[in-house]
């Protein structure tokens, strides 16, 4: 069956996150360099049957777009070129690193591990996914 992944794309880093065949839950999948993304993208879905995409929307506090929504958006653009064939959706990523970060704290995640960047970014594009599954 199909899944869907989310993207929290970054200027350095982007966090992947992937549904289960039923599209009701999100699970962390891994955390790449922003160099690496599209090579990380292929081998997902040559492995996996990905119908639609879920990709952070950046957004500031007032809603007007962050130093990150060009990037993104350029991102975009160029995952529709060359994947267009599937659904591409935005989701507002307000929030998700600071709920990724009180959720590691919560699950008591040793400091070592909350510093990592790469962890940071996984969660909260499963945060982007959830959300946007919960919603459908």
């Amino acid at each position: 069956m199909s899944k869907i992944i989310a993207i929290d794309y970054g200027l350095k880093r982007v966090g992947i996150a992937i549904s289960d065949e039923t599209s009701i839950i999100a699970s962390p999948l891994t955390s790449v360099n922003v160099s690496d993304i599209f090579i990380c993208l292929k081998e997902i879905f040559n492995k996996e049957d990905i119908i639609s995409i879920v990709v952070g929307d950046p957004k500031g506090l007032d809603g007007k777009d962050t130093d990150c929504t060009k990037e993104t958006r350029l991102f975009i653009n160029k995952l529709s070129r060359l994947y267009p064939k599937i659904k591409i959706h935005t989701f507002d990523e307000r929030f998700t690193s600071k709920i990724a970060l009180r959720s590691m704290n919560q699950l008591n995640v040793k400091q070592k591990k909350r510093k990592k960047k790469e962890l940071i970014n996984e969660i909260s594009a499963c945060i982007i996914l959830q959300e946007f599954l919960n919603k459908k």
